[in-house]
């Protein structure tokens, strides 16, 4: 350059363009490097709180805390500290040909999912899991915790559920007794919800679930050894709030499941879909709310249960008081 320049009456850019050189290189000064270690720290402070979560997840944690730092960037020092996760990989399975996929939710409670989980606590006795998911806005609604789940205390489970929440459009399940039994068969035909089975084998078909009890065992079950029933419950419950109100979901923007439910779900009567002529079922003196005093549900189950019952709370203006204990 400072040849062409000194020897032929040519501009730098011209210079630059018969030397086949951009002309921002050319102009670049180096900035120097600049102070990784605040970032490194708090890089590894998120991994080792959260450590089954990806460079991506951490990011999103760390752009809460205010850094601004390139996506690039994290990648690199999350390879440099040696942060990698680990896959816990599955066998291949075949691809399922001919199967059709149940449509894809477009509004809250449009469909709910539900599954068993199993796990065993450190006396042995199994533990099982029934968790409901909304398909829309990904919020795990419930996971009810105990040595045996059988039908009628699903139900029982989702009048709960349905009084905190409203009703739900229609239920997604597979095809274990539990679900295709009479006590669910009747429950749906009472309240008008449409029940679907996915097919035999076919656990694809009902994705949602299946993804959310993915990291409901990769972040809770795997991580932790329960000593009793007491303390599995409130280890999963734990977990169940912390999915809902701080864990980004990548399919919703980054966004938790709250975060989106809030934006998607408008306020409403206390009653949801049951209407409020209809007595309640998990209120034994079930009062029509007035206008002076409205009472409004949250959308998170306050669960304090002991073994065989589940507790339910309704969050009102004077304060919280108890719905009523269901003996299971």
């Amino acid at each position: 350059m400072d040849y062409l320049q000194e020897s032929y009456p040519v501009s730098g850019t011209r210079a630059c363009g018969l030397l086949h050189l951009a002309v921002s290189s050319y102009y670049y000064q180096p900035r120097g490097h600049r102070e990784e270690t605040p970032l490194r720290e708090a890089l590894r402070r998120h991994a080792a709180v959260r450590r089954r979560w990806g460079y991506r997840r951490l990011t999103v944690l760390l752009r809460r805390d205010g850094f601004t730092d390139n996506h690039k960037r994290i990648h690199r020092l999350y390879r440099a500290e040696g942060l990698q996760v680990r896959q816990r990989r599955r066998r291949k399975q075949r691809l399922a040909r001919g199967t059709v996929q149940p449509p894809v939710p477009v509004q809250p409670n449009e469909r709910w999912s539900l599954d068993f989980v199993h796990d065993r606590l450190v006396n042995g006795r199994t533990l099982r899991m029934l968790t409901i998911v909304d398909d829309y806005t990904r919020e795990c609604l419930w996971i009810e915790a105990d040595t045996s789940l059988s039908g009628p205390r699903v139900t029982r489970v989702l009048d709960c559920v349905t009084e905190l929440r409203g009703r739900p459009t229609s239920l997604l399940t597979d095809n274990g007794p539990e679900f295709a039994g009479l006590a669910l068969e009747r429950w749906t035909h009472e309240r008008q919800v449409q029940h679907r089975f996915i097919a035999p084998g076919k656990p694809s078909q009902n994705a949602y679930i299946e993804s959310f009890n993915g990291k409901l065992r990769d972040e809770c079950l795997n991580e932790h050894e329960f000593l009793h029933l007491h303390h599995a419950r409130d280890l999963i419950e734990t977990f169940r709030d912390d999915y809902n109100h701080y864990r980004p979901h990548s399919s919703l923007g980054g966004l938790t499941p709250a975060e989106f439910a809030a934006r998607k779900i408008a306020p409403g009567p206390p009653w949801g879909p049951l209407g409020p002529d209809q007595p309640s079922t998990c209120s034994p003196h079930h009062q029509t709310p007035t206008s002076s005093n409205p009472p409004r549900l949250s959308l998170k189950a306050l669960q304090s249960r002991g073994a065989g019952h589940v507790q339910c709370r309704m969050s009102s203006q004077n304060g919280t008081r108890l719905i009523q204990r269901i003996k299971v």
